[in-house]
C-alpha cells in the first residue's frame, strides 16, 4: 500500500467543501494519519509530581462543607478542621453550612454559620439588598450547557455568576486552612507546599468537574500554570478509600445494630475483606446520591471499579422540597413565593427549624414533631390573606399537620415520613436496578456514607431492600468519611487502578465509503474519491475499563502548512457503541485544541500525535509534533462558550 493510501484512510471532512449541515459536522482541517491503538503504560509509572508538605481536602457539599488535612510525613494522622463558631442544636458542627453572604455591592462578606447568623440579624429593609445563597452546588449538576457565565439566584431573587460564588467559597476555605496550618507549624504556611483536593459527585459530567477547577484557579487556590497542585476527587471513591481502611470499632453493622466489638481493635473491616471482595459505596449527600462498585486487590489494597458510577439528584434536600410543597398546599404557593422574597431571613429560620426536626424522624417514632413558625411568618400571613395561620390549617384538608397553641406546626410522624418517601423511593429504585446488573453480583458489603446516611428511615429502607444479601456498614463519623478519604486520595492518587468510563467519547471522521455497509446519504465524493462522512471514531466506550495512566493515541495533521491551531470537536454518548456522530443521543461535549504555532517544520506532512488519558477523575490531553519531537500545547475543554 502506498503511503498516500494509508494517510488518506481517514480524512476528516473539510467543512468548507460541504455546506450541508450533516456533512459539515466533521472537523475541517484535520487528517488522522495513523490507525489507532491504545498504548498501555506501566500503571505504576504514574508521575507523582512535585512533593507537597501537606494535603488539604475540601468537601464542598450541597448542604454542608468542611476541610481536613494530613502532613505527608504523617499520612496516618488526619486532622479535621477546628470546630466552627455558631452551630445548630441537634446538628453536629464539624462541618459548616454551605451558605454564602455578599454585601449589597457584591463583595464577599461571610461563609457558613457566620453568613447565616449575620444575614438573620439584618433588618428586613436592609436584608433585601444583601445577597444570600445556599444549596447552590446543585446548579452544576442540573445545568445542561454549563459555562463560565452560568448564573445562580440569591435569596432576594438577584442573579450572580456561579463562578464567582464558587471561587469566593474556595478562597474562604483556602484562608481558613492556611491560617490553621500556620498556627500548627508556628510560621506562615506557604500555599505552594499544599496539594489541594476538591471532592465532587462521581455522577457529575466533565463540564461540572472542569467548572470546579476553573473556580479554583479564579480563587487563587492554585495557579493555572500548576494544575497538578489540585486534584479533583470523586466523593464515593474517597469514601471507598477510607472505608476499606476502617477498623471494626469504627463502624456499625446494621444487621447486628452494634458497634463491632469482640475483635482486636486493629482488625480492618478489611479483616472481613479478602482478595477480590466486591463492595458498593452509597454516598448519600444533601444534593445527590452516588453509587460506586469496587473490588479490592490485595496485598496493596488497590481498588478496581466494576461498574460505572451511577446515581442521581436524590439527596436530602429532596425532603426540604417536599416540606416546601406541603407549606404551599396549606398556605398557598403565591404566599410562600412572596414570603421567601419579602422575608428571606425568616424563611431561612423556618428551614433551620425544619432541619432539626427532619433529623428526629424515625421509623418507630410515635410522638409528633413540632416545627417553630417564625413570628414574621404568622404576621405576614395575616396581612397577606386577612386571616390567621390557624384558620389556614383548619381549612387545608391536610389532616396530619395541626396547629399547636405554642405557635408551632405539629406534624404526625407519618406526615414527616411521607416527606421522605419520594426521595427514599428514588434511592431504593436505583439501588435495586444496580444490584440487578450482572457486574454487581456477590456484593459483600454496602457502605452507607454521607450526611443523609444518618437517617434511620433511609437505613431501614435499604435494609428492607437488600434482605441480608450484603452486610450494611455505616462508619461512625459518617459525615466526615468523604473528607478523610479525600485526604488519603491526595496522599496517593494511584490507589484506584482501574475505572469505568461513564460515557462513550470520540470524534467525527471521514472513512472510505463501502457500498452496502455505509448509508448512501453519508456519501461524499471529493476529487474522485468516495468518502463516508460523520463516522464516529471511538476513543473509549461507556463502561469500558480503563487503567490509570492508560492512553488513547491518535495522529492528526494540519490541513494547511500555515495552520496555527487545530480544533477538534469531541462527541459523547451514553450508548456503548456509536457508528455516526449524527445518531440520536450523540452530542458535542467538548473541544480538543492543539496549538501548533511555532512548530513549522520542513517535513512534507506534519504529524501531531495526540495522547488522551481517560483513566483518571479528569480527562487530559498531551500532544507531540512527531517530526520535531516538540511538545504541542493540547487542552480539552468541556464548558460551553
Amino acid at each position: 500500500m502506498s503511503e498516500a493510501d494509508t494517510t488518506t484512510d481517514k480524512i476528516i471532512t473539510d467543512a468548507m467543501a460541504n455546506p450541508s449541515p450533516a456533512k459539515s459536522l466533521g472537523d475541517p482541517g484535520i487528517t488522522p494519519l495513523s490507525p489507532t491503538h491504545i498504548q498501555q503504560n506501566d500503571t505504576d509509572q504514574v508521575q507523582s509530581g512535585p512533593s507537597f508538605v501537606v494535603v488539604v481536602a475540601i468537601d464542598f457539599g450541597t448542604t454542608s462543607s468542611g476541610y481536613a488535612y494530613a502532613f505527608t510525613k504523617e499520612p496516618e494522622c488526619i486532622h479535621t478542621m477546628r470546630r466552627w463558631e455558631g452551630g445548630d442544636p441537634g446538628v453536629s458542627n464539624q462541618k459548616t453550612p454551605t451558605t454564602i453572604l455578599l454585601t449589597p455591592d457584591r463583595k464577599f462578606h461571610s461563609f457558613g454559620y457566620a453568613a447565616r447568623d449575620f444575614y438573620h440579624d439584618l433588618d428586613p429593609s436592609e436584608s433585601k439588598h444583601w445577597l444570600y445563597l445556599e444549596k447552590f452546588k446543585m446548579k452544576l449538576h442540573t445545568t445542561a450547557n454549563l459555562s463560565i457565565d452560568t448564573d445562580i439566584h440569591a435569596a432576594n431573587g438577584k442573579r450572580v455568576k456561579a463562578l464567582d460564588i464558587f471561587a469566593y467559597a474556595l478562597a474562604f476555605f483556602k484562608e481558613q486552612a492556611l491560617k490553621e496550618l500556620s498556627d500548627q507549624t508556628g510560621s506562615d504556611f506557604d500555599n505552594n507546599d499544599v496539594r489541594w483536593v476538591i471532592t465532587v459527585p462521581a455522577i457529575w459530567k466533565m463540564p461540572a468537574k472542569q467548572f470546579m477547577r476553573e473556580a479554583a484557579y479564579k480563587s487563587g487556590l492554585v495557579p493555572r500554570e500548576n494544575p497538578e497542585q489540585l486534584i479533583i476527587a470523586l466523593e464515593p471513591e474517597a469514601a471507598s478509600i477510607y472505608c476499606r481502611k476502617l477498623r471494626l470499632h469504627q463502624m456499625v453493622d446494621l444487621g447486628t445494630q452494634t458497634t463491632q466489638n469482640g475483635f482486636s481493635p486493629n482488625d480492618n473491616v478489611g479483616s472481613g475483606m479478602s482478595q477480590g471482595d466486591r463492595y458498593v459505596v452509597m454516598d448519600c449527600g444533601g444534593g445527590t446520591v452516588d453509587l460506586t462498585v469496587h473490588q479490592i486487590r490485595l496485598p496493596e489494597g488497590h481498588l478496581k471499579e466494576l461498574y460505572k458510577a451511577s446515581g442521581g439528584p436524590y439527596g436530602s434536600i429532596g425532603v426540604d422540597y417536599e416540606f416546601e410543597k406541603l407549606l404551599c398546599k396549606i398556605f398557598g404557593q403565591d404566599f410562600i413565593d412572596q414570603f421567601k422574597v419579602k422575608r428571606p431571613a425568616a424563611w431561612v429560620d423556618l428551614m433551620i427549624a425544619f432541619e432539626s426536626r427532619k433529623r428526629a424522624a424515625a421509623p418507630d417514632r410515635t410522638n409528633p414533631l413540632n416545627i417553630n413558625l417564625p413570628f414574621s411568618f404568622i404576621d405576614y400571613y395575616k396581612k397577606f390573606r386577612g386571616h390567621s395561620v390557624e384558620h389556614a390549617l383548619r381549612k387545608s384538608n391536610v389532616d396530619f399537620v395541626k396547629w399547636s397553641s405554642q405557635g408551632m406546626l405539629r406534624m404526625s410522624p407519618d406526615a414527616m415520613n411521607t416527606l421522605f418517601k419520594p426521595t427514599i423511593d428514588h434511592i431504593i429504585q436505583h439501588l435495586t436496578e444496580l444490584f440487578d446488573k450482572p457486574e454487581v453480583s456477590d456484593i459483600k458489603f454496602l457502605f452507607l456514607v454521607g450526611g443523609f446516611a444518618e437517617s434511620s428511615l433511609l437505613q431501614q429502607a435499604v435494609q428492607n431492600m437488600l434482605q441480608g444479601r450484603s452486610r450494611i456498614i455505616i462508619p461512625h463519623d459518617v459525615g466526615l468519611t468523604i473528607l478523610k478519604g479525600a485526604v488519603l486520595f491526595g496522599l496517593d492518587p494511584s490507589v484506584i487502578k482501574v475505572r469505568r468510563s461513564p460515557l462513550t467519547y470520540g470524534v467525527g471522521v471521514l472513512n472510505r465509503f463501502v457500498e452496502g455497509k455505509h448509508p448512501p446519504e453519508k456519501l461524499l465524493v471529493k476529487d474522485g474519491t468516495r468518502w463516508c462522512t460523520d463516522v464516529f471514531d471511538t476513543f473509549i466506550s461507556a463502561d469500558q475499563s480503563v487503567a490509570l495512566g492508560e492512553m488513547v493515541k491518535r495522529s492528526y495533521t494540519p490541513a494547511k502548512p500555515s495552520q496555527q491551531v487545530i480544533v477538534i470537536h469531541v462527541y459523547c454518548s451514553e450508548k456503548e457503541s456509536v457508528a455516526f456522530i449524527s445518531q440520536p443521543g450523540v452530542r458535542k461535549c467538548g473541544t480538543l485544541r492543539l496549538d501548533v504555532s511555532g512548530t513549522e517544520s520542513t517535513a512534507a506532512r506534519r504529524e501531531i500525535q495526540t495522547l488522551m488519558q481517560f483513566g483518571d477523575t479528569e480527562i487530559r490531553a498531551m500532544a507531540v509534533d512527531v517530526s520535531t519531537g516538540r511538545t504541542v500545547k493540547a487542552s480539552i475543554d468541556f464548558l460551553s462558550h
